[in-house]
């Protein structure tokens, strides 16, 4: 614990950067978190061969994931809140390391079946918990950096984690790739029980003056962890529907880029598998750099004074949400590059609202919720990602390309676009009755 300083001693003292590490390993479990999950997806040609895998177990094996992911968001956030975010995140780190790890010595559809559950399971644990750790760990005035850089992890680990998976499992094989990765992610969660602290205060590095400067935007963390209200009353509240809402759109057509991407510019642009491997990284790429870029942005805007909160929030959600609906007419063009350069955009458009998503979590929650808030908003934000390939495949079997498909993902979003206009209210903490 610190030792208190008087006001001038504090004014005078350098200001200690320790959340700025904090965030780095925020952005690493995302990371982590986003490789683990789609090694499966790069490793299928070799499991189905090696196993005896079907086509039709595979499919199995992708939803099992998604599917325990997104209905444990919701118990994620309160373990979260009820336990802290050291032995959350730390805990669900390790459970889905392992889990990873495991799955090199999987012997048939069972085994992996299992695995996948219990990966699922495991990682549900990430989001709900950064968005509590922005709360706790930094002001006001940074939480959109700080959700926009934790969750570009995900992006950047799809640009620049498949190629190396790819070559891994060249040079030692699946089963070995993913003995590698479970061992990375037990490091991580090792590294994280010695250096996190839930509060910043408890922090050996944290000064007086770094505190002060977090606790400008932050309640003064409490040992009392009750909470106002239960969780499924939170339901009631529009803000949370809004929220559930505009982000199940943005995720909708987020899955799209992980999941149809490279069939379409195959079979729709013609591309072969290797030019389709660097085409298909370019709009997550893109997303990365935009969604660190939005968050810090938007705090900028909001810190100068002359936007609202609200204004702040709702305006680069809009946008990003309008830039995201250019996927429509991606599909519509001629030209490769051309359409290439909208895919980008529309990318990069989904992350500038995610940037903000991330940051209303902290800000809208009543006392102690902010984790099960961002629970509730993830788990039905994913059922975007469950329901969206599957409506895809089945627009692309009865029409033979994609061209309607991606122009009704353009159409959700704009839903998505008028919600966030309309339906969202003010961005303030919801006051219990």
């Amino acid at each position: 614990m610190m030792t208190n300083v008087t006001a001038l001693e504090m004014k005078q003292q350098k200001r200690t950067r320790v959340r700025w590490a904090v965030a780095g390993m925020m952005w690493a479990a995302i990371a982590i978190n986003f490789i683990d999950r789609t090694t499966l997806a790069i490793a299928t040609p070799h499991i189905m061969s090696d196993l005896g895998v079907t086509t039709e177990e595979m499919g199995m094996l992708m939803s099992a994931f998604f599917l325990c992911y997104a209905l444990l968001q919701i118990p994620a956030g309160f373990i979260s809140e009820k336990f802290g975010q050291r032995k959350a995140l730390g805990l669900s780190v390790l459970w889905w390391s392992i889990a990873t790890g495991l799955t090199g010595i999987a012997t048939g559809f069972k085994s992996l079946l299992a695995l996948r559950m219990v990966l699922g399971i495991g990682e549900a644990g990430a989001y709900p918990s950064n968005a509590a750790i922005t709360r706790n760990w930094f002001p006001r005035s940074e939480r959109a950096t700080v959700g926009g850089l934790f969750d570009s992890g995900q992006k950047f680990g799809g640009a620049f984690g498949i190629p190396i998976l790819t070559w891994l499992m060249i040079q030692i094989g699946w089963r070995g790739t993913f003995a590698i990765l479970g061992a990375i992610g037990v490091i991580w969660a090792v590294a994280w029980f010695l250096f996190f602290k839930d509060n910043p205060a408890d922090h050996k590095g944290v000064n007086e003056a770094e505190l002060s400067y977090i606790r400008d935007g932050v309640e003064n963390v409490s040992e009392d962890k009750t909470m106002p209200c239960k969780w499924y009353q939170l339901l009631k509240y529009r803000n949370v529907q809004a929220m559930c809402f505009g982000f199940f759109t943005t995720n909708y057509s987020s899955y799209f880029f992980i999941t149809w991407l490279p069939m379409y510019l195959m079979k729709d642009r013609g591309l072969s598998f290797a030019e389709m491997g660097f085409a298909a990284s370019l709009p997550l790429l893109c997303g990365a750099f935009a969604e660190v870029i939005a968050g810090w942005a938007s705090d900028k805007v909001h810190s100068s004074g002359r936007f609202s909160l609200t204004a702040t929030r709702k305006g680069f959600m809009c946008f990003g949400l309008l830039l995201a609906s250019t996927i429509g007419f991606a599909a519509v063009t001629e030209s490769l590059y051309i359409t290439l350069f909208l895919l980008c955009c529309a990318k990069s458009g989904t992350v500038i609202a995610a940037s903000q998503v991330w940051a209303i979590p902290s800000e809208i929650a009543p006392r102690n919720m902010t984790g099960i808030v961002a629970g509730i908003q993830n788990c039905v934000s994913n059922f975007g990602g469950v329901v969206g390939p599957i409506v895809t495949g089945f627009i692309v079997g009865a029409t033979g390309h994609f061209e309607f498909a991606m122009l009704f993902t353009a159409f959700l979003l704009l839903l998505g676009l008028l919600n966030y206009i309309f339906y969202l209210g003010k961005i303030e903490q919801i006051q219990v009755d």
